[in-house]
């Protein structure tokens, strides 16, 4: 059902009894640090997985809102584009505007429940939290419009980086077990039962982030710092193997899928390319965080979080590609999120998320 808002004549579609403009695109958000806007200020964890004190948010919301940056995250500004409010935490007290999205990302979360057990909230459970928010979106607007809702909707997930920090920055056993074709297999395979489980809810529309360069940030150069800067290949190549699989079974779900659709952005050679060329992108440093202590300022410490109380802050955030020991600066995510919306070829395949939205 269109309908026409009488003031701007704006095309708007009816849901139930709620009227939305016509090209309304709600949000999902599932995954980690890097996408979460705040869920783990609601859950028993500890504070290393925190961003919920001062300097975090100094930048834009000049309060700290729980994301991981001095500002705001890509799915921030990826609500802009789409005309959206931001999309606040699933668990922030009193949220229920679902027809706009929801976020379900927990900082140090993965796609293996044994990864952070305990203290965050697995991609899994995020799922079920979706399921429990789609149950109530069909008793608000009925099956017919909240499918509609779901069918239009951006799926928006990154996750799959702290599988591979978790076993090199705790005494997690995880990564030993397993060969390390093995252990990715695994990533992806929980990974890819949820985008199933979207896709069988209605869900058609999916943006996903790969993994950065995890053996060259910040945090992975503090933990040998007598390695002359040097990048911790393991790592490196954990991060190849999974980047390689995720494109290999995005291409398979789309040949498989009927209507699924995906944009993929290639955060590994996004951050790659703004540390090595850092002047080229606006930035003034490249390695080096604003926010932490120890070497490169790595040590997960911002804002006097973990057992380090005392720490280093920058006077611009904006002129550093990493904000804290292992996330880049709002100015980074910005750039990489416009890069997203367009499209532009060198990062985002094989659609920018403006066309993505609009496939008919």
């Amino acid at each position: 059902m269109v309908l026409y808002c009488a003031s701007l004549m704006i095309p708007t579609q009816c849901l139930g009894r709620i009227c939305l403009p016509e090209e309304h695109v709600a949000l999902f958000i599932f995954g980690e640090s890097m996408i979460d806007a705040g869920n783990n200020n609601y859950i028993n964890t500890t504070t290393v997985l925190q961003s919920n004190i001062w300097p975090y948010g100094e930048s834009y919301f000049k309060y700290p809102s729980g994301r991981a940056s001095d500002g705001r995250l890509i799915p921030d500004f990826i609500a802009e584009y789409l005309k959206l409010p931001f999309v606040p935490p699933y668990l922030h007290p009193g949220y229920h505007r679902y027809t706009d999205g929801a976020n379900f990302a927990s900082a140090g979360a993965g796609a293996l429940v044994e990864t952070n057990r305990g203290l965050v909230i697995d991609l899994h459970t995020q799922f079920h939290y979706f399921e429990k928010m789609e149950r109530l979106l069909r008793q608000k607007l009925g099956e017919a419009e909240t499918m509609t809702l779901l069918s239009r909707a951006l799926y928006f997930i990154s996750i799959g980086t702290n599988e591979y920090l978790v076993p090199f920055t705790s005494n997690s056993t995880m990564l030993q077990s397993y060969s390390h074709e093995e252990y990715v297999g695994m990533v992806i395979g929980n990974m890819t039962t949820v985008i199933k489980e979207i896709y069988n809810k209605g869900g058609r529309k999916f943006a996903f982030l790969n993994v950065e360069p995890l053996g060259c940030i910040p945090l992975a150069k503090a933990l040998k710092p007598g390695n002359g800067g040097a990048c911790i290949e393991e790592m490196t190549a954990l991060v190849k193997l999974h980047n390689k699989a995720l494109s290999h079974v995005l291409q398979i779900q789309e040949s498989q899928l009927k209507g699924f659709k995906y944009s993929k952005a290639d955060l590994y050679s996004f951050v790659t390319e703004r540390m090595k060329n850092r002047l080229k992108y606006g930035f003034k440093e490249g390695k080096m965080a604003c926010c932490g202590s120890g070497p490169y300022r790595g040590v997960v410490n911002c804002g006097g979080k973990g057992s380090v109380k005392e720490y280093e802050l920058c006077g611009n955030p904006s002129e550093y590609v990493f904000f804290d020991a292992g996330h880049p600066s709002e100015k980074a995510y910005q750039q990489l999120a416009k890069l997203m919306w367009d499209g532009d070829l060198n990062v985002t395949w094989p659609y920018g998320i403006k066309a993505l939205v609009g496939h008919k």
